[in-house]
């Protein structure tokens, strides 16, 4: 994520950005409450997802799934917590063999909270990354794309969100 934050640098200055680790934070287990009842860390992370205009999702991927902290986040959440929002996804993964999770896990849960997810997302493996940095050129230009790309859709569909709400009158 280290990658992308300094990417939405390069690619626009004035874009503000806010890194969320979850790692870092105590985000209390989804209890069916309403996010608002929550407080400190978890509703911080509620709010501040809900007040974004764009997310990049990084997440490693463990035992062919998303991590239980990520899905603990979405449950936490209202299920329109991400309409209009364009979301875009860095996975990272020890083999190649779990690319598709963000496609089939992670993706169903976005577009069923109304997200505007981003059409090609970052995978990156193992053998991607050599003592906590990425080696692979092709895995930095993927992430530069991919927030091209969000930042991109971000404005086209605030644009269109602008048009759509001056056709009504109030």
């Amino acid at each position: 994520m280290n990658y992308a934050m300094d990417a939405i640098r390069a690619y626009d200055p004035d874009i503000e950005i806010q890194l969320i680790d979850l790692a870092e934070l105590d985000v209390q287990f989804s209890d069916g409450r309403d996010y608002i009842e929550y407080r400190g860390d978890t509703r911080m992370v509620a709010e501040a997802i809900m007040g974004a205009d764009a997310i990049i999702i990084g997440s490693p991927i463990f035992q062919a799934s998303i991590p239980g902290s990520l899905k603990n986040v979405f449950d936490l959440l209202p299920v329109n917590a991400l309409q209009d929002k364009v979301v875009g996804i860095i996975m990272t993964a020890g083999s190649a063999k779990h690319y598709l999770v963000a496609e089939h896990q992670l993706r169903p849960i976005l577009t069923y909270m109304k997200a505007q997810v981003v059409q090609s997302y970052v995978f990156v493996e193992a053998k991607d990354i050599f003592r906590g940095e990425i080696v692979s050129d092709d895995v930095t230009l993927r992430i530069e794309r991919l927030v091209e790309d969000t930042a991109v859709l971000t404005r086209a569909y605030s644009h269109m969100r602008l048009e759509r709400e001056a056709q009504y009158a109030f």
